[in-house]
């Protein structure tokens, strides 16, 4: 789990610090909502892009300690309960008339649960998981992306996180996979059908949060991810939140043609690399969903009628 008291024990109090560039006007800043922004990853976002001056909005569904450090820095935030359509709306609504102009949106929700088989997992469980994991945050773009801005260089950017199966089995997640493989194309749908946007997902590996709780918690039923799932955070080769963000500054300067559409890997994928970038021009179908072998034993359709 993320320790957070370090970079929060100049909020104490509730005092604003001083911002250098509080002399910027607004509509030069750059303007972020963050969905979830009182998660981890979301909330050390939100602090970086704060001391750069930016103008941060975002949602939580329970007060906390990062809320509250984050709120005391300058973000402004409303309560979103991500299994509750009415929530949803509620807050987008908040939302558009505290920030009529975004630049970046990001959704960093995501939860594991339930935790087991499918056949043993009760399905009203496992259908809220698809709904806070893909439908929710479908609807929270689908709500938002008309107060895009757009005369940005590049245009505005929404960035998914993406989670593991994309190449194998995740056994005992099946919910949480599906949604975040539904997520990956519907980023490429979305890039396809909106061209003045751009649409990332990024998978970060394994990262040292919250979201680790519910295979802990879970024990025997989460199986092997179990010993997997201690022994990642017992070692050094979890992946840095400041890493996630760094990817999300490179991200958010690139052109659509290389980025958009995509699902990058933080860890594996060499981001920021020329060869990176002269490869992504010339291959539209890098970094997409996409069936393997097509190209084996592939049936003649010669005589057919």
């Amino acid at each position: 789990m993320l320790v957070l008291r370090g970079r929060f024990e100049n909020f104490v109090g509730h005092k604003r610090l001083h911002n250098p560039q509080k002399n910027r006007t607004a509509v030069d800043k750059k303007t972020a909502i963050i969905i979830s922004a009182s998660s981890d990853i979301g909330t050390a976002m939100s602090l970086r892009w704060l001391q750069r001056g930016w103008n941060m909005f975002g949602t939580y569904r329970t007060s906390s300690l990062a809320v509250e450090a984050l709120q005391s820095r300058g973000a402004e935030l409303a309560r979103c309960d991500l299994a509750s359509p009415s929530s949803i709306r509620e807050s987008c609504v908040t939302l558009r008339n505290r920030c009529p102009a975004w630049d970046v949106l990001v959704l960093a929700p995501g939860s594991q649960e339930p935790i087991g088989n499918f056949m043993e997992c009760a399905f009203d469980e496992w259908e809220q998981s698809v709904i806070i994991n893909f439908s929710s945050q479908m609807r929270i773009v689908h709500e938002l992306l008309p107060s895009r801005r757009l005369d940005r260089a590049h245009g505005p950017i929404v960035m998914f996180f993406a989670g593991g199966g994309t190449n194998n089995a995740t056994v005992g997640s099946s919910a949480y996979t599906i949604s975040k493989i539904a997520l990956i194309k519907m980023c490429e749908l979305l890039d396809a059908e909106i061209p003045d946007t751009r649409f990332v997902i990024m998978g970060p590996g394994w990262v040292r949060t919250k979201i680790h709780d519910a295979t802990l918690k879970a024990g025997v039923r989460a199986g092997a991810n179990y010993n997997r799932t201690a022994e990642k955070l017992a070692g050094d080769e979890m992946t840095p939140i400041d890493h996630v963000l760094d990817f999300c500054d490179w991200v958010e300067t690139q052109p659509r043609r290389l980025v958009s559409g995509r699902n990058f890997s933080i860890v594996f994928d060499s981001w920021g690399s020329e060869e990176l970038a002269n490869l992504l021009a010339g291959q539209p179908d890098v970094y997409k969903l996409r069936r393997h072998g097509n190209d084996l034993l592939v049936r003649s359709t010669m005589g057919r009628k």
